[in-house]
């Protein structure tokens, strides 16, 4: 049982959340797109995910880093992501991209899984019901809906529950 002084577990996806995957593509050049999106031949949909270094260069989304700098100071705040299994540099990346645009906030604060409902705690941020977000025992904030559809919205609805 939590007493008063213990701060809530928040738990914040990456991809879609904090980083905009959007931004790679949009700056994807011709090449890069046909040999790991074009995919006919695979007959299956594009895999942007797939691209190497892909997760080291997208931008954050707005408001994104101020709210989780300013979160941590409410919750226990933990960056809780799944990096695709067959692309072997996203592990790296992704913790080179924490390091480098949540700085100190986030020192061994990254968790990377393909099951965020083992994670115990009051809350997981997350865009997608995937990856066990949908089964995540805390609260789960679907980033990017209607009720919640900027950082804006988020922090003021768990600054509201701290």
């Amino acid at each position: 049982m939590r007493n008063e002084k213990t701060k809530k577990i928040l738990y914040i996806d990456m991809d879609g959340v904090l980083a905009d995957f959007q931004t790679v593509i949009d700056e994807m050049d011709d090449e890069t797109y046909q040999k790991y999106c074009a995919r006919p031949e695979k007959n299956k949909p594009p895999t942007f995910d797939e691209i190497p270094n892909v997760f080291r260069t997208m931008k954050p989304i707005e408001g994104a880093i101020e709210s989780f700098c300013e979160l941590c100071g409410c919750f226990d705040v933990y960056i809780l992501s799944t990096a695709p299994w067959e692309n072997e540099s996203a592990w790296s990346d992704k913790l080179i991209w924490v390091k480098e645009k949540l700085g100190e906030n986030a020192h061994k604060r990254l968790i990377l899984t393909h099951h965020k409902n083992l994670n115990k705690g009051d809350f997981l941020v997350d865009d997608r019901d995937k990856n066990g977000a949908d089964k995540f025992e805390g609260e789960w904030i679907q980033f990017g809906s209607e009720e919640f559809p900027n950082w804006e919205a988020v922090k003021k609805y768990l600054l509201e529950k701290k």
